[in-house]
């Protein structure tokens, strides 16, 4: 059987399976997952070819929901921290993040025009699972976007509140598919085909050994800076290009989510999300001024937080943080990776096509003697 860490569960290669020489050490599964109570799950909506009728389609697009605890302690907070390195873009409950430094309820990531029904659907679907425990409770669950207009009818409005409730009830552990498949079924980045992507790192500390992931919904970059493990691979005028019935608005972003089971504070947290900035910019991103790039990190580690008595939290120092900042980077960078190599081309709306990375070429480029 292949490791997880080189291919999705359908047998797409990741960018490990193609012998890329990544720093760090993943975890079992290389994703988000490795966190132990961390789950994903999709609802990929692929319909219809030929020219743009609203309403109707071609659609492209999907939901991704991240579940940080598992289903029956979800109402349960977490520490997090939010991070924007560019604002063009919407996060929902971060006011909330920014001022207690927590958040509870699935986390999830759709297209720019559906964000709103991804909030109130996961509110409806915190309601009628959690019962009693929510009858008086107020929520400000994590919604976020990129923009799938160019492959997909965005303004359609094709998400419905039951495909938010699929995606959570879908959502799993362990080895998990990657590229167009729930929010990311209609991106882009740096004009190739990419979507949803995930890696981890393991870092010790002490005697302890804890797991960074990092989920990414990439949707972002201009095609000549595209850069791989240090080697510019964009700037290549034989590799294939976007076709358009029309001028690409080039409309971007970039969604992180970092989660670990290391016991930070929400302000190491939010120390955490910036970090996410490096693996971009490895890869070639500059958060150009369209791009909505907005992280959002948390950790799993405290979870007493009633009222009502003082509460002990447990932290890694400040000054022992390093590692885990050169975690998230690795893990940021690989992700977004394996969002564009797991993954295929695909033709959208008025027969807008783009097209896959070549693993030929990356295989090229870091050959011997390359």
């Amino acid at each position: 059987m292949t490791p997880a860490w080189k291919t999705t569960p359908s047998g797409k290669l990741r960018a490990r399976g193609l012998g890329l020489p990544f720093e760090g050490r993943c975890g079992p599964c290389n994703a988000i997952t490795d966190v132990a109570g961390v789950s994903v799950g999709y609802t990929t909506l692929i319909k219809g070819d030929g020219t743009l009728r609203q309403g109707v389609g071609p659609v492209r697009t999907g939901v991704t929901a991240i579940l940080p605890r598992p289903r029956e302690a979800i109402d349960s907070p977490l520490f997090a921290g939010f991070f924007s390195l560019n604002g063009n873009g919407e996060m929902s409950g971060t006011h909330y993040i920014e001022e207690t430094g927590k958040f509870g309820l699935p986390i999830t990531i759709t297209n720019t025009h559906s964000c709103g029904i991804a909030r109130d659907a996961t509110i409806r679907w915190a309601v009628d699972y959690l019962a009693e425990r929510y009858h008086d409770d107020f929520a400000l669950p994590v919604a976020a976007e990129t923009y799938d207009g160019f492959l997909n009818d965005i303004n359609g409005f094709h998400v419905t509140a039951g495909h938010v409730a699929k995606a959570i009830d879908a959502a799993r552990g362990g080895s998990m598919e990657e590229g167009s498949v729930g929010g990311g079924t209609g991106m882009k980045c740096f004009g190739f085909k990419a979507g949803s992507g995930t890696a981890s790192r393991l870092v010790g500390h002490g005697d302890k050994t804890f797991t960074i992931g990092v989920f990414v919904q990439a949707n972002f970059g201009t095609r000549r800076h595209l850069t791989v493990l240090g080697r510019n691979i964009g700037a290549d005028p034989a590799l294939p290009q976007m076709r358009s019935g029309g001028p690409d608005k080039e409309l971007s972003s970039i969604i992180a989510i970092v989660a670990t089971d290391a016991p930070f504070l929400p302000h190491q947290l939010k120390r955490l999300a910036r970090r996410a900035t490096f693996g971009i910019g490895r890869t070639g991103g500059l958060a150009n001024h369209g791009s909505g790039d907005l992280f959002l990190a948390f950790s799993t580690a405290n979870s007493d937080f009633s009222p009502g008595a003082v509460r002990t939290a447990r932290f890694v120092p400040d000054e022992d943080m390093d590692p885990f900042f050169e975690a998230v980077a690795q893990a940021t960078e690989e992700a977004i990776l394996n969002s564009m190599i797991a993954n295929e081309a695909m033709t959208g709306r008025d027969g807008n096509f783009v097209p896959a990375l070549p693993h030929a070429a990356l295989k090229k480029a870091f050959s011997t003697g390359a």
